[in-house]
């Protein structure tokens, strides 16, 4: 498979779009469990703060997320609705605690409806859609903008990035400066994370990190938070 693509002008402008900040699907409110991290004294400062953000990003989303996305996006690009139903299901048994399964269907869902408002075919019948994932829609989108697949994955994990890092600015708390840091190095390692998950098999899908697990259901008990995650 290669990996060389072409994006166009408009293909990169849709990419900003759809992995945006600033996209109302609720991801400012998910901290995946690093907000109990940091609770439980576990991260206390920059270093720390990139440390669990790099191991999630080598355990987690290279070895979980970013290749259903890209069997995702081959499903969604002949319309095949098993394989999507497929994936979107295998995403979901992958998420470890009822929070994380909650926040990956809840912003999948709210993903396809601001896709269905924005008239991508096929994005409202996922809006109540009990497997809907971030993934899912975001997949669905990149194929209907023509976005190639690997420029999509890129932009998926860095938004993904973006805000586990402006998570960790709020609660640690740091620094804007020590955000834009941990940015810039935490972004040297996304093309290759995403080379690394294109060349998984079916069957070597799948990751796992125990303090993830742990911070994650240790946060669904937590009397006093900020996030739902």
């Amino acid at each position: 498979m290669g990996l060389i693509s072409m994006i166009t002008d408009l293909g990169l402008v849709r990419l900003l779009h759809l992995a945006s900040p600033a996209l109302p699907i609720g991801m400012y409110s998910y901290s995946q469990g690093l907000e109990r991290a940091v609770e439980d004294g576990w991260i206390g400062n920059e270093r720390q703060a990139g440390e669990w953000i790099a191991g999630i990003l080598e355990r987690c989303q290279a070895r979980t997320d970013l290749p259903c996305l890209s069997r995702l996006y081959d499903a969604w690009a002949v319309a095949d609705v098993v394989e999507i139903e497929r994936w979107s299901l295998h995403l979901l048994a992958c998420r470890e605690t009822s929070e994380l399964r909650a926040e990956d269907r809840q912003s999948g869902q709210a993903l396809a409806r601001v896709l269905a408002g924005l008239n991508v075919e096929g994005a409202e019948a996922w809006a109540r859609h009990p497997s809907a994932t971030l993934a899912t829609g975001f997949s669905l989108a990149a194929v209907s903008w023509k976005i190639p697949k690997f420029e999509a994955a890129v932009g998926y994990l860095w938004s993904w990035l973006e805000n586990q890092v402006l998570c960790a600015v709020k609660l640690v708390p740091l620094g804007q400066a020590a955000g834009q840091r941990l940015l810039s190095a935490l972004a040297e390692q996304v093309p290759g994370r995403v080379k690394q998950a294109f060349d998984l098999k079916d069957d070597e899908i799948g990751g796992s990190a125990f303090g993830l697990g742990l911070a994650s259901s240790r946060h669904e008990v937590q009397y006093s938070r900020l996030f739902r995650s």
